[in-house]
C-alpha cells in the first residue's frame, strides 16, 4: 500500500520482519512442544531460542530473498536460512509440519493483531462521534428523505445514529477477530499423522490463538470470508457518514463543512473552492477495501485438502485492506472532531418552505377530528401544494411561476407558516376546525412536538 494512505502502526504488521519473527515463534514454540513429547531433544529446541540475531534485519531478509530466487519456496528459504544460524540442530526444525501450518498460523497473528489496531481506531471514532452528537443533540434541522425536506430533527440524532452503526461495527469485528484468531498445525491434509495434535495446543496458547477443531491442511477460509466482510461492512459505514458531510457541505446547504485549515488550497484553478476532500477520499477508499470482499469469499472454495489459490489472494488484501481501513478510520475521526457546524444555516433550511414540514402533524390532528385519513391527506396535501406554488414551484407544471411576494405572508400571523395559512382558506377546513383549532396549529412549538423523545433516543443509543 502506498505511504499517503497508510499509517506506520499498521504497515509494520505486514513487513517482512514481522512475518519472519512470527514465522520464527511458531517453530520455536513447536520445537518446544516436540521436545516435551520427546520427539526431538532438549538441547534442540533450546538452540533454536539461542540464535544470536533473533531480529530480522534488512541483511537476513536479504539473505532469505535470494535464497527463495532458487528455490521458489518462502517456507523453505526460511528455514535454509534459520539453519545457517542454529547449526545441526536445525535437523529437528519443522518436524512434521508443512508450510501452511506456518503461513496459515502466521496470517492469523497479523490478522489478529491488525484488528486489534482497528479496534482501537473504532474507539477513537466513537468517542469523537459521541462528543459532537451530545454537543448538538437538541440543534435543529431538516431531517431530508430521497434528498428531499421531510421532518425535523436534531443534528445530534443525525450523529447519534452514526454513533449505534459503528458501534455495531465494533461488534462485528470482535466477532471477526474471534473468527480468524485460529492456530493450524495439522501436517499434510491435516491428519496430524506426523506432529502431534498437543503441538498445535502448545504454540496457539503461547501465540494467544484459538486451534481449529478440523483443518484440511489450511485453515477453512470461510473464516477469512466472514473476516474480510466485515471490513467491507466497516467501510461502507464510513462511506455513510462522509457522504452525509458532502451532502451538508454542498454551496446549497451549508450546514457543515470539512474543517478548512490555515492556508489550505480549495482548487489550482478557483481560490474560492473549499471541496469535501476528506469526506470524498473516504469514499474511494471504502470501494476498494470492499473490492476485497468478492475475492475472499471465493477463496472458500478450494480444491480438495487444500490447493494454494487464495494465498495472492491474501498477500494482497490482507495488507491493503487493514491498512487501507486503519488509514480511514483515523481519517474519519479527524473529520468528525473538526467538523465545522452551522446551526444559522439547519434552522433557514429547516423555515425555508414556510412550515411545510408541519404536513403529518396536522394530517394526524385532523384525524383526531374526525376527518378519514383519505380526506385529510387530500386537504392537506392540497394545501402543501399551494404552499410550493407560493414558492414559484409547481409540482404538477412545467409552466414557470412567479413566486407570491413574502408581503404576503410577513405582516401577517401566518408569516412563518404558509401551509395553515392556505389551510384557513380551505372551506372544508373550516367545517372541522374553528379558530382555536387553527390558533393552537399555529402557535404549537412544533420543535418540541418532534423533539419530545430526544432524550429517550439518546438513552437507547447513549445508555
Amino acid at each position: 500500500m502506498i505511504p499517503r494512505y497508510s499509517r506506520p502502526e499498521m504497515t509494520e504488521i505486514w513487513d517482512s520482519a514481522n512475518r519472519f519473527r512470527i514465522w520464527y515463534e511458531i517453530e520455536a514454540h513447536a520445537c518446544d512442544a516436540q521436545a516435551k513429547l520427546g520427539v526431538i531433544p532438549k538441547n534442540a529446541a533450546k538452540a533454536v531460542w539461542q540464535v544470536s540475531n533473533k531480529k530480522y534485519t534488512a541483511a537476513r531478509i536479504k539473505r532469505i530473498e535470494n535464497i527463495e530466487k532458487k528455490t521458489k519456496h518462502d517456507v523453505i528459504a526460511f528455514l535454509t536460512e534459520l539453519a545457517e544460524h542454529i547449526g545441526e540442530y536445525s535437523r529437528f526444525v519443522h518436524q512434521g509440519m508443512t508450510s501452511s501450518d506456518i503461513l496459515d498460523t502466521c496470517l492469523s497473528v497479523q490478522l489478529t493483531q491488525a484488528t486489534d489496531i482497528l479496534l482501537e481506531g473504532l474507539e477513537t471514532l466513537l468517542s469523537c462521534i459521541k462528543e459532537r452528537a451530545f454537543e448538538y443533540k437538541r440543534t435543529p434541522c431538516m431531517g431530508r428523505t430521497h434528498g428531499i425536506h421531510a421532518e425535523p430533527i436534531t443534528f445530534g440524532l443525525k450523529l447519534a445514529r452514526f454513533y449505534a452503526e459503528f458501534l455495531r461495527n465494533k461488534e462485528r469485528l470482535l466477532n471477526a477477530r474471534a473468527e480468524i484468531n485460529i492456530c493450524a498445525i495439522s501436517g499434510a491434509t491435516g491428519t496430524f499423522a506426523n506432529v502431534s495434535p498437543e503441538v498445535e495446543a502448545y504454540v496457539a496458547s503461547k501465540l494467544g490463538l484459538q486451534i481449529e477443531p478440523i483443518s484440511s491442511q489450511v485453515i477453512p477460509r470461510d473464516r477469512h470470508a466472514i473476516f474480510f466482510a466485515t471490513l467491507g461492512v466497516i467501510a461502507s459505514s464510513i462511506e455513510n457518514l462522509a457522504t452525509e458531510v458532502r451532502h451538508l457541505q454542498r454551496t446549497e446547504v451549508r450546514e457543515a463543512q470539512e474543517f478548512f485549515s490555515h492556508g489550505q488550497k480549495g482548487s489550482s484553478a478557483m481560490p474560492h473552492k473549499r471541496n469535501p476532500i476528506l469526506s470524498e477520499n473516504l469514499t474511494g477508499l471504502a470501494r476498494v477495501v470492499r473490492s476485497a470482499v468478492v475475492p475472499a469469499m471465493e477463496n472458500v472454495a478450494l480444491w480438495h485438502e487444500r490447493d494454494i489459490s487464495h494465498s495472492s489472494v491474501e498477500r494482497v488484501i490482507g495488507p491493503d485492506t487493514t491498512i487501507i481501513l486503519d488509514f480511514a478510520i483515523h481519517r474519519l475521526s479527524e473529520l468528525v472532531k473538526g467538523l465545522v457546524v452551522y446551526p444559522h444555516n439547519m434552522k433557514d433550511n429547516l423555515d425555508k418552505f414556510g412550515g411545510i414540514h408541519d404536513a403529518q402533524r396536522i394530517l394526524l390532528y385532523l384525524t383526531q377530528k374526525d376527518v378519514s385519513r383519505e380526506d385529510a391527506y387530500k386537504i392537506v396535501q392540497t394545501a402543501a401544494m399551494n404552499v410550493w406554488r407560493s414558492f414559484g414551484v409547481d409540482p404538477n407544471s412545467s409552466e414557470t411561476i412567479t413566486p407570491q411576494s413574502s408581503d404576503n405572508f410577513e405582516n401577517t400571523k401566518f408569516s412563518e407558516n404558509r401551509l395553515i395559512y392556505f389551510l384557513s382558506l380551505d372551506p372544508k377546513i373550516r367545517n372541522v376546525l374553528d379558530q382555536k383549532d387553527l390558533d393552537f396549529l399555529l402557535n404549537e412549538d412544533t420543535l418540541l412536538y418532534h423533539f419530545s423523545h430526544v432524550d429517550a433516543i439518546f438513552d437507547r443509543v447513549f445508555g
